[in-house]
């Protein structure tokens, strides 16, 4: 019987191997990798230049990490870093020949003459890695899509997570001289002088500006308060503020209630017609001629509110990312910082910690998008059950001390009229009915203050003190423009009239 030898009836496709030829590798530069190690051997300025910049994994071939990871225990342990000393660190953690052995130690010094460009081959080491990073991502994403098991969100999620790990751990900021920062804060000074106003964004509160100086770029401001005391009031009249009167773009995160509901809110205080009557729909004709008048500047307005519920602080970054580039936000709003989650397969361990991970992440994303963070938070029950005066103070923070680590501002609501406190503590003794106090308890670059607002139950909207210090002044003006001959209504100006009054029109 005649034999048949192996592989004799196995055909070579043409196509195969065409396309054998055209096969793709990993993105990689191992010469450079040799270039910079050798650097590193011989030229301790080149382990300075590259160190914060590189990290093992970044090296393509396995025995360049070992070598990496001996130069980086020698250079935290603040140890000379040459040929000798790498090798015998290699030899101390049984790498030396997996690294190569001596005579490729050798090898690598004789590659360089000095460290020269160094830190531009490192980075170009980088690129290659990040490229190796997003390949492996991106198929990893492609693998888990044909589970049809895999929930869409939950990929969607860990998608975020990975590219943000690496953006968070290869991206680095170099520094900057004093000269180049000297000639950007000049201009920076410059720029404000020539600018009318405040510094910053105005939050539409006089006495808050003025001790502010408007609300400042790159910011995490934190205002916390027990429920019921005003939080999302508070923040939503600052937006309408922003938004309508400003023409600034606004961003509105809110985890506790929907859009609609938020919306609605806002309508009730521009139109001075209450909750509960938009609620029930019961409105005299008037009232609907009032509503129809008054929304269109808040149509208008610049004002992007999304309610998606236990947003993780990932999928709270790739949104605000998109909100800034395609519609130029210069606030964003988070309503409120306690409902939030880490999201992926991230586990910050403890509650505590969560938070602390996902103040952190506020405050790199205002450098990163350089604008103001505003976070709601939640207070502990320590205010209610402590004795003498219930204003809050730092300690009360719920859950993490992080919180007020992060923030630049920490400010408090207070109303004393929620605890049946019918009088301010002060000399005056005047009364407490319908105000708020904003206590500023942290602000890093200004002054502490406690700050009076009026706040209008009926309307869910905080308003300067000194509008109308009280319903008598409210009437009494109404009743002077309606008794005028020359007055003439604007249908443009919001009255906010108390419950069950009538305009004077």
């Amino acid at each position: 019987m005649k034999q048949t030898k192996p592989y004799q009836n196995l055909r070579v496709d043409r196509n195969s191997i065409i396309n054998l030829e055209k096969g793709k590798i990993p993105p990689q530069a191992i010469d450079l990798e040799e270039v910079v190690l050798g650097a590193m051997m011989i030229d301790k300025k080149g382990v300075d230049e590259v160190i914060d910049i590189l990290n093992s994994e970044a090296f393509y071939k396995e025995s360049h990490q070992y070598i990496f990871e001996a130069i980086l225990s020698l250079f935290e342990n603040s140890e000379p870093i040459d040929l000798l000393t790498v090798s015998s660190q290699l030899k101390k953690d049984n790498r030396l020949e997996l690294a190569g052995g001596d005579f490729y130690l050798i090898s690598l010094t004789q590659k360089v003459s000095s460290s020269a460009h160094i830190e531009f081959h490192a980075r170009i080491i980088l690129q290659k890695y990040i490229q190796r990073s997003l390949i492996k991502i991106s198929n990893e994403i492609i693998e888990e899509s044909y589970d049809e098991t895999k929930d869409v969100f939950d990929l969607l999620d860990k998608a975020e997570a990975k590219l943000y790990d690496v953006t968070q751990g290869n991206i680095k900021k170099s520094s900057e001289t004093a000269q180049s920062l000297v000639i950007q804060a000049k201009k920076k000074i410059e720029a404000i002088s020539n600018k009318d106003g405040l510094s910053g964004i105005p939050s539409g509160f006089d006495k808050i500006d003025k001790l502010t100086s408007g609300w400042q770029e790159s910011d995490l401001i934190i205002i916390a308060a027990r429920p019921g005391m005003g939080k999302t009031a508070l923040t939503l009249s600052m937006a309408r503020n922003i938004a309508v009167n400003q023409n600034i773009p606004v961003g509105f995160f809110s985890l506790e209630m929907s859009s609609v509901q938020l919306i609605t809110r806002l309508i009730s205080s521009e139109t001075g017609l209450s909750s509960e009557k938009l609620r029930t729909g019961r409105l005299e004709k008037h009232e609907w001629e009032q509503l129809n008048v008054k929304v269109k500047s808040l149509e208008k307005a610049p004002l992007f509110i999304d309610d998606s519920p236990s947003l993780s602080v990932f999928d709270l970054r790739a949104k605000a990312r998109r909100l800034s580039s395609q519609h130029g936000i210069k606030l964003l709003i988070v309503d409120y910082l306690q409902l939030m989650t880490i999201g992926g397969n991230n586990k910050g361990g403890n509650r505590e910690q969560e938070i602390s991970t996902i103040s952190r992440n506020l405050k790199a994303l205002a450098k990163e998008l350089s604008i103001p963070v505003i976070a709601l938070s939640q207070l502990s029950r320590a205010v209610e059950t402590r004795g003498g005066s219930k204003r809050p103070i730092l300690s009360d923070l719920r859950e993490s001390g992080a919180i007020e680590q992060d923030a630049d501002i920490v400010s408090f609501i207070y109303r004393p009229e929620y605890y049946k406190i019918d009088e301010w503590d002060d000399d005056d003794r005047s009364s407490t009915d319908g105000q708020a106090e904003l206590i500023v308890a942290k602000h890093r670059n200004g002054g502490l203050d406690n700050l009076r607002l009026k706040f209008i139950k009926e309307l869910g909207r905080f308003e300067n003190i000194d509008d109308f210090d009280s319903p008598y002044e409210f009437h009494s003006k109404m009743n002077a423009a309606a008794n005028d001959d020359t007055f003439k209504p604007d249908p443009n100006q919001a009255f906010n009239l108390p419950d069950n009054s009538d305009l004077p029109f």
